[in-house]
């Protein structure tokens, strides 16, 4: 990665939200070594309240998780004023284009499948990078 591209992720604010904590591990290592700031929840009920207290500049998120799954996370997100225009990215082992669409429908941003490559993670940013600078 140039150093043009480093710079352009620096500080920029990324929540992950996923209950397998190697996702978290991996997305938080890959991601600070781009310069981001990064805020990890293990479901939709921590991730809310990390979100209200941080304001995220991008949020990923798993689809499935326990108590609140990622469909319901986004939603809750996009339905509130105040973040309805951070970039929500679904996060799924699954391709399927029902489950694609169903992203679509609560307001999703991009959908990236699982395991994702260092390089989609940071495309995935970078596409929503100029909008959130």
């Amino acid at each position: 990665m140039s150093d043009a591209e480093e710079s352009e992720l620096n500080g920029l604010k990324v929540m992950v939200i996923d209950d397998s904590k190697t996702i978290r591990r991996t997305a938080e290592t890959l991601l600070k070594k781009a310069g981001c700031e990064v805020l990890t929840a293990n479901d939709g009920f921590e991730a809310l309240a990390v979100i209200a207290d941080n304001h995220p500049d991008v949020i990923f998120v798993d689809i499935m998780m326990p108590r609140l799954d990622g469909y319901q996370t986004c939603a809750l997100i996009k339905h509130n004023e105040m973040y309805r225009d951070v970039p929500v990215i679904m996060l799924s082992s699954k391709d399927g284009l029902f489950d694609r669409a169903r992203g679509r429908l609560v307001g999703s941003d991009q959908y990236l499948t699982k395991p994702f490559s260092r390089d989609e993670l940071l495309d995935a940013i970078r596409r929503y990078a100029a909008q959130a600078a």
